[in-house]
């Protein structure tokens, strides 16, 4: 693991937008906000749409328009953080509120992440179950592990890569439902009377919330903040200004391509199911098999498989992303990407399989709405802070929102958070009613929800009182300290580290620069055979002396230039025996050629040279 100062630093201000036509230049801004979509038209929203739609018919089409519109809102301010500051909201969050709130936070967002992969994790698994019907559930919960590793493929060949992908599976989701629409047929003027806001119940209440916390994701305002970063332009007020337009123009149209596909769920489950009486279909398993019977066309059932999949998968490279995101911006711990896919994932899986492995495959319309919900929950600990800093004008200067925008957001904020309150309130009143043991609920989850109602406070005042105060803790590292300087030193025993190919030149050549002529160099290099790992210095094999006889010839050459020259065979793992002979030979530096090996090959092989530089306290010099 290491440290980095740049959200998601591998791929930031990656993407030039200074070069080509004004249109190439334009298109270059197109792309973070449709990864973004993503998450408002992932499994989780279908089961939301669907349950809403069979329960309630077009009665909740205004709560998706209403939920689209915050969207629109907050991810705009999304935009206006990481394009001015240069930083997404988790960082931001980590530089303005005490140690142990960042932690709260952080805490709260690896929650709602792990509930947003939960959906994603069951989406795909049943998309692979109803299009190949031999594949489990359970399987494809198992199978949901290696599609982390796309991700990672896509990553390294480059951003533009992984949205080209992404934009291709949100336009086969849209192709996939506006077919299924032509099919369908529902009328306009039912459509029209969703627009006209009520709430028939309790139960419809939960749907709304779950409906709302599907729609308006917390990870998607920590990655929406990161990905606009991607972006290389002209940090001028005019730059800046252009960037902020083109990337909110970018998420208007992604956003209501997602306002479409979750409208189209939702008509389709009120046309389909609603007015034939079907008001109990809440699994995205019986929304499937009633398709065909009830449109009488076979072709709905496969669009419907099609598109599940496709939105799985689209929603869970972002999930994966975001997580990186937050872990980098709350800790300031980055590690290697793959583990922290692998990581995100196995999180997601483990009660997905041990939920469906006990309740059967009939549990996963349940779950699929009550991770929406703990979305929902998250919210308002995530749109609080980033009202907060858009409304800073000494961070954000001239880019401050406007006053109408403070309010809208601090209306949307309040609204979302009454609801959730309501929610709670209501869940845990049924629960201490009809449990067996009441006592036990009130001091467990009572005392649970009463803390974060506290924090949710606490964040929602303690910027307005602490304007002035900045935590320094908060900074990427640690508080600068004025340098040291020392012109007299001169390098004295270099270790150079060698595997007899093609880089021991250059390093053993870049030693001999850092060096003088009383400097010696010590040639390290290390037996990796079975019997170096076994017996350790005790190994006698013949590679054992023909990788001794070539340091030798090494030694020898050197010395014959008068260059002093010592030797050193180390045994089994490089990573751990190259620091131990640095230590052992008091090197002042060390340095080490670099083996060209990427992705799948570091995964295979191991990269020595990051465990090394962990693991020394001298300079590690790369050649």
């Amino acid at each position: 693991m290491k440290k980095s100062t740049k959200s998601l630093g591998e791929v930031n201000a990656s993407v030039s937008t200074n070069s080509g036509s004004r249109f190439r230049r334009l298109l270059a801004f197109f792309g973070p906000a449709y990864m973004i979509s993503v998450g408002y038209m992932d499994p989780g929203n279908w089961a939301t749409d669907i349950a809403g739609g069979s329960k309630f018919g077009y009665s909740l089409l205004w709560v998706l328009v209403m939920s689209n519109l915050i969207a629109l809102l907050l991810q705009s301010h999304c935009v206006k953080l990481g394009v001015v500051t240069g930083k997404d909201l988790a960082q931001a969050s980590r530089e303005n509120y005490p140690r142990f709130v960042n932690y709260f936070l952080y805490l709260l967002a690896e929650i709602a992440i792990a509930a947003c992969d939960l959906a994603e994790v069951i989406g795909m698994a049943i998309g692979l179950h109803l299009l190949f019907p031999g594949v489990s559930i359970l399987m494809g919960v198992s199978i949901t592990v290696f599609d982390s590793f796309i991700l990672l493929f896509l990553l390294n060949k480059g951003i533009r890569k992984l949205e080209a992908f992404i934009i291709s599976l949100v336009l086969l989701i849209g192709a996939s439902f506006f077919i299924e629409l032509l099919i369908a047929k529902p009328a306009i003027t039912d459509i029209a009377g969703g627009f006209i806001p009520f709430i028939e119940n309790e139960d419809a209440l939960y749907i709304a919330i779950g409906i709302i916390g599907a729609t308006v994701m917390p990870h998607n305002l920590y990655l929406h903040s990161s990905l606009v970063q991607t972006r290389s332009f002209d940090r001028t007020p005019k730059g800046i200004k252009k960037a902020i337009r083109f990337n909110t123009a970018d998420s208007a149209i992604a956003l209501n391509l997602a306002l479409f596909v979750n409208g189209a769920i939702l008509v389709l489950a009120a046309t389909t199911f609603f007015k034939q009486g079907k008001h109990d279909v809440v699994d995205l398993q019986d929304a499937h098999q009633l398709l065909a019977p009830m449109l009488g066309s076979t072709l709905a059932p496969v669009l419907f498989a099609v598109a599940l999949i496709a939105a799985g998968q689209s929603s869970t490279i972002t999930g994966t992303l975001a997580g990186q995101v937050v872990m980098e911006g709350y800790l300031n711990l980055r590690l290697q990407p793959w583990i922290r896919r692998l990581l995100t994932r196995l999180i997601a899986i483990v009660p997905a399989f041990i939920t469906i492995f006990i309740m059967g495959d009939g549990a996963t319309g349940q779950l699929l709405i009550f991770s929406q919900v703990i979305l929902s929950l998250q919210l308002g600990f995530a749109i609080i802070p980033l009202i907060h800093f858009v409304s800073d004008r000494k961070k954000m200067g001239e880019f401050v929102i406007p006053s109408w925008q403070k309010i809208l957001s601090w209306v949307a904020a309040v609204l979302i958070i009454a609801l959730n309150v309501t929610l709670v309130y209501n869940e845990i009143s049924d629960m201490i009613m009809h449990s067996e043991n009441p006592i036990l609920v009130s001091f467990t989850l009572v005392p649970i929800c009463v803390f974060c109602l506290l924090m949710l406070f606490y964040i929602l005042i303690i910027p307005f009182v602490t304007k002035d105060r900045s935590h320094g803790a908060a900074g990427f590292h640690e508080n600068y300290q004025p340098l040291i300087l020392d012109f007299k030193s001169d390098l004295a025993r270099i270790a150079v580290t060698v595997d007899f190919g093609t880089s021991d030149n250059k390093a053993i050549n870049k030693a001999i620069q850092l060096g003088n002529k009383n400097s010696t160099l010590i040639l390290i290099h290390v037996l990796e055979s079975t019997n170096a790992v076994v017996y350790g210095e005790n190994a006698f094999d013949l590679e054992r002396e023909e990788d001794f006889q070539k340091l030798k010839q090494y030694q020898e050459q050197l010395q014959s230039q008068n260059i002093n020259t010592e030797i050193q065979l180390g045994f089994g793992n490089p990573k751990y025996a190259i620091p131990e002979l640095i230590e052992k030979n008091r090197c002042e530096t060390v340095v080490m050629g670099t083996h060209g090996h990427q992705t799948i090959k570091d995964i295979l092989l191991g990269s020595t040279i990051e465990n090394v530089r962990h693991s020394i306290k001298v300079p590690l010099v790369l050649v």
